[in-house]
């Protein structure tokens, strides 16, 4: 067991739990957060087979309650918030004036007028601060819930079995991106049908008093289904295959939704201005005239792995920048999120390479994700 952990660093509730399981931790958005407990490829892989326990608490919970919630919301984020169905999720994004991306968020409905919003680790006081300064002269109150819940995450084709044993709610009506109060092996949660690995998952939010009662329930009624810890290394590889974006890689604040091919959560037809909407329409037409980099996937011809920052290659020419890289163990090949110019984004165009410490490997451009579950 090792850790990297310093006085300042946050510890979850289930801290002493995973130092029990043996799990090697690791500094993470100044989180001491488990980076896995044993094998990757085996929690990758129990994940895509079978399922995966993930404690998620690292992750930034904001509540904005009131009369102008949605107002608010509206305003502050890029998204349609007004038009959620109560017991609803939705994807959306929070931009500076200049469009740029400052972070990726999933907004819960909870009541008519009380929203969730939950935040990427890294950027959960940037978000808290940009609501809070956005909030002036709406009738909502922006409150920082960071403290008040702990995330846990159950991803996998048996998830809902597994829950199903320790629930009476409804997890047959609950749709993806859907959320409900419950009580989960006695413990009161918000069940959440979301999650970032490409597979069918729930998300458990609930007092961190009552996260190791839930993670020992959870571990004892998927054992025999092959549920295991899983860590954020494998968490990273599962959400590569399924191309889904990581803050600080595939979005930045030098990049605008339309740049990362997320343009479709920018809603210009919702009542009211809202924070980055000129910049936003001028991307718009410039993405639709004549697209910057666009967002590839890139299978290796060979064994090296590319890593984030790592120059993309045609005829000797930097055309691009790989985002992320890793391993896949569903593919058994290296692969790569990468932006690359438009001429050598199409699926299967031949002459890519990724300048991997001054040699140019071969690869494939291919669409993404590069998985896609079975439905």
């Amino acid at each position: 067991m090792s850790s990297t952990a310093t006085p300042e660093t946050r510890r979850t509730a289930l801290d002493a739990l995973h130092r029990s399981l043996g799990a090697t931790m690791t500094d993470f958005a100044g989180w001491d957060m488990p980076l896995r407990y044993g094998s990757e490829r085996d929690e990758h892989l129990a994940v895509r087979t079978k399922a995966g326990l993930f404690d998620l608490s690292h992750m930034g919970e904001i509540t904005v309650t009131g009369p102008q919630a949605a107002q608010l919301l509206n305003y502050a984020l890029v998204g349609n918030i007004a038009s959620v169905g109560l017991g609803r999720a939705r994807y959306t994004m929070i931009c500076r004036a200049d469009g740029g991306i400052l972070d990726d968020l999933i907004v819960y409905r909870l009541a008519d007028t009380e929203y969730m919003v939950v935040a990427n680790a890294s950027n959960a006081q940037v978000v808290l601060d940009a609501l809070t300064e956005r909030a002036a002269g709406f009738d909502a109150v922006v409150r920082d819930d960071r403290d008040a819940y702990a995330l846990l995450a159950v991803q996998g084709p048996e998830s809902p079995g597994i829950l199903k044993s320790l629930t009476d709610a409804d997890l047959d009506g609950l749709k993806y991106y859907a959320g409900l109060p419950g009580t989960v092996a006695g413990v009161p949660a918000l069940i959440a049908r979301t999650g970032y690995t490409g597979e069918d998952g729930f998300e458990l939010f609930v007092s961190p008093g009552d996260a190791e009662k839930l993670w020992l329930a959870l571990t004892e009624a998927g054992a025999q289904v092959g549920l295991i810890p899983c860590g954020l290394s494998c968490r990273d590889t599962l959400r590569l295959e399924a191309g889904m974006p990581l803050y600080g890689h595939e979005l930045t604040t030098s990049l605008t939704p339309f740049d990362a091919g997320l343009g479709r959560v920018v809603k210009f037809e919702k009542d009211g201005d809202f924070v980055g909407r000129g910049a936003l329409e001028a991307a718009a037409e410039r993405a639709a005239s004549q697209p910057p980099r666009v967002l590839v996937g890139l299978v290796a011809e060979g064994r090296r792995v590319p890593r984030a920052g790592y120059p993309v290659v045609a005829d000797g020419q930097v055309i691009g920048e790989v985002t992320s890289g890793a391993p896949s163990p569903t593919l058994g090949k290296p692969i790569a999120m990468a932006y690359v110019d438009a001429a050598h984004s199409a699926p299967g165009t031949t002459g890519v390479g990724v300048d991997i410490r001054g040699s140019h490997e071969p690869y494939e451009v291919v669409a993404l994700p590069f998985y896609k579950r079975e439905k």
